[in-house]
């Protein structure tokens, strides 16, 4: 039985494979828990072909995944707040290792997991959907402002566009054209930036332009509707840093703590958020699910799933 899934070297899939790795020891501040479902993200392939190097320092082979939901089996130095056996669900300590029957977790930026949350949405939780809570926060966004969304139908923008929409934000999302349905249920309006009139429906959709972006393609996506970014909106982008700069925008950044990670959890409870997991693959076909997310193309969230809760 696979214990582990990661890499070897910096490069492309062929680098991505099983690992046979010892059980991680918890050090101060950390969690190890048994691994029930793992996020997959964006940031994951980013990581293995070596986009992230100069800030995130890897022994190689190195485990992948940054999020997880699972139950205590070991508590480090200094953690108070956790018991063997809570169910629970946060980020992977040291930049990655959630890909794993057991993973490490930093315990503040880990939370308890509630009897109604199953665990493949948990595990949806402190990545994908923790970006879209800091993003629509720091965008500083209010009822009737409108709020425009490159790429609406990935993990985050499908939760970002719930909570803009919970606070009287209109939203309008680029996806496919195929998503076109799925975008307006979350109650968006939908821009198909794979028809040749994209131009034309963003001239129709916003002719006075948008008060926020938020970009979560990068590229030149921010070029496709420059003609909508006054001096005055707000952007946000995971673009490079030059582009970022070009355009005046901002790069994400995470809070990533146990209180934001606890809001989301009762949200998703009471029925405000659903993290949209639409994509879940066992353990065993881990590669699938990160072929499935480095494609671009993903609708809402991808799970791995390692054992059922």
């Amino acid at each position: 039985m696979p214990e582990a899934y990661g890499f070897t070297g910096y490069g492309g899939p062929e680098t991505q494979r099983f690992l046979a790795l010892p059980k991680p020891v918890p050090g101060p501040g950390e969690l190890l828990v048994e691994v029930y479902a793992a996020g997959v993200n964006p940031v994951d392939w980013k990581v293995r072909a070596g986009m992230h190097r100069a800030f995130l320092h890897l022994d190689l082979p190195a485990v992948l995944g940054r999020e997880v939901a699972g139950v205590v089996e070991q508590l480090g130095e200094g953690v108070g707040e956790f018991e063997v056996g809570d169910p629970v669900f946060g980020s992977s300590a040291r930049g990655c290792g959630g890909y794993a029957r057991f993973a490490l977790l930093t315990a503040r930026q880990t939370a308890l997991k509630p009897a109604a949350l199953s665990f493949t949405d948990a595990a949806a939780l402190p990545v994908a959907v923790g970006t879209a809570y800091d993003a629509v926060g720091q965008l500083g966004l209010l009822a009737d402002e409108t709020l425009l969304i490159l790429g609406i139908g990935g993990g985050v923008g499908v939760a970002a566009a719930q909570i803009a929409r919970e606070a009287g934000v209109s939203v309008i999302g680029t996806a496919s054209a195929a998503k076109r349905e799925f975008v307006e249920s979350l109650g968006a309006t939908a821009i198909a930036y794979d028809r040749d009139d994209f131009d034309e429906q963003l001239e129709k959709v916003l002719p006075t332009g948008v008060d926020a972006v938020l970009d979560l393609v990068g590229a030149d996506a921010l070029d496709g509707v420059s003609a909508l970014i006054s001096p005055e909106c707000r952007m946000l982008t995971v673009a490079a840093p030059e582009t970022a700069a070009r355009f005046g925008a901002r790069s994400l950044s995470r809070q990533n703590s146990t209180k934001t990670l606890t809001e989301l959890a009762r949200r998703v409870e009471d029925g405000r958020l659903d993290p949209h997991v639409r994509g879940v693959f066992p353990f065993e076909e881990a590669a699938a699910a990160l072929r499935e997310v480095e494609s671009g193309h993903p609708w809402g969230k991808v799970v791995l799933e390692m054992r059922r809760g």
